[in-house]
Order: C-alpha cells, then structure tokens, then sequence
C-alpha cells in the first residue's frame, strides 16, 4: 500500500515539542481547531506520542499545573505505523484513533494517515464512482463459493471490486460484496441475480450506484 501517497507530510501538521508545556500544548491546539496532535523530540524527528484537548482540560479542571511538560499528559506512544506497513497493520492500528503517526525507513516522524484518508482509498478501491451496480450475496462460506459466484458474474459482465464480510462472525452465512462494471444495465442485474439463485446464492440487496 502507498502509506506515502496518502498520508499527510510532516511539512503540513501541527505538532508539538516534547519540551513544551501543557499551556503551550493547549493553546497551539486551540490555535490549530484540532483535538490532536503529535509530540515530536526537539529535533522534530522523532515521534514521542499524541496530546490530546480533552486531556489538557481535564487536568486543569483537576486544578492541574499547567506548567508541567506535554509528555506528562502524552497518549498512544506505541501507536505508530512505517511508510511500508501492511494495509491490515494500517487498518486495525488505526481503528481507535483519530489518525495513526507514520515514520519512514529509517523510523523518523514522516506524517500522519487520517481516517479520511483511508476510507476514501476504500472508496476508490470499491470503485464507486465508477461501478454501475453493488450486489450483496449470501453464501455458506464454503470453499469455492466465491469463485462460483465470480465465475457466474462473469458470464455476464466484468466485477470491479470484491469485499467479503462476516469472515469471524460466527452465524453461517457470509456476505460477499461484488461492484459491477459501468454500464451494465438493470436487465443484465436481473440476469445474474437469477442465476445466482440457481445455484443456491441469495442476492440479499442491490445498489445503485448511478441513482446514489
């Protein structure tokens, strides 16, 4: 995955030194409208953490010192990925955050990945834009049920994209999302849909894409 192609550099943040303190924390995070950002070293090569809003004023509602330094109060210091991480390193890292910290090959601070940024790559890998329809299959998970299913579509047009959910739920069924090429029509849908159902696999919905 191209992490540096979609991330932000580190050129375009905000960020703040580890040797600031938590005043100084706050009100550049005010300045800035963020409710995070990261802590560098003092070279601003180094990632130390994330300070967040919420948590400054916590503490000065606690009657905090305000003067003590930002790391006092810093978060998610594990919490980082490289430019060459695997897209599910990306995706389960950065499900609790509001963006993931990004370092390069030789592990200094690079930028970040926000969550907008990777939902619209799964947009554009989901070929929205420029799918015609999205079918949602039911099937039994079993083994070559899936390339049945893209044999059967196949037939009939091209499949842009392919998202299967429901893969550690533990309920039978599994849920195969399949976005169609541009320009098929409804007709050719109907078509695929009742063959599918021929062979024991259930549309459960149809999107769209031109009328959303």
């Amino acid at each position: 995955m191209l992490i540096k192609s979609l991330c932000i550099p580190k050129k375009n943040l905000t960020t703040v030194k580890e040797s600031a303190t938590l005043q100084e924390a706050i009100d550049i995070l005010e300045k800035s409208g963020y409710r995070c950002i990261p802590i560098l070293d003092e070279s601003g090569t180094i990632f130390r953490g994330n300070i967040y809003k919420m948590h400054i004023y916590r503490h000065k509602a606690n009657n905090g010192d305000m003067n003590l330094p930002v790391t006092t109060l810093l978060k998610n210091a594990t919490k980082f990925i490289s430019v060459d991480s695997s897209f599910f390193k990306v995706f389960f890292t950065i499900k609790e955050l509001p963006y993931i910290s990004v370092l390069d090959e030789e592990n200094r601070f690079y930028g970040i990945l926000t969550h907008s940024s990777l939902l619209n790559m799964l947009q554009q890998s989901w070929n929205v834009n420029s799918g015609s329809y999205v079918l949602t299959i039911a099937s039994s998970g079993q083994k070559g049920d899936l390339a049945n299913m893209t044999k059967i579509i196949n037939r009939y047009c091209s499949i842009s994209s392919c998202i299967t959910l429901d893969a550690e739920r533990e309920e039978i069924v599994r849920r195969t999302m399949m976005t169609l090429e541009a320009g098929v029509t409804k007709e050719t849908v109907d078509h695929i849909c009742e063959h599918l159902d021929r062979k024991g696999f259930r549309v459960v919905e149809i999107e769209d894409l031109k009328n959303n």
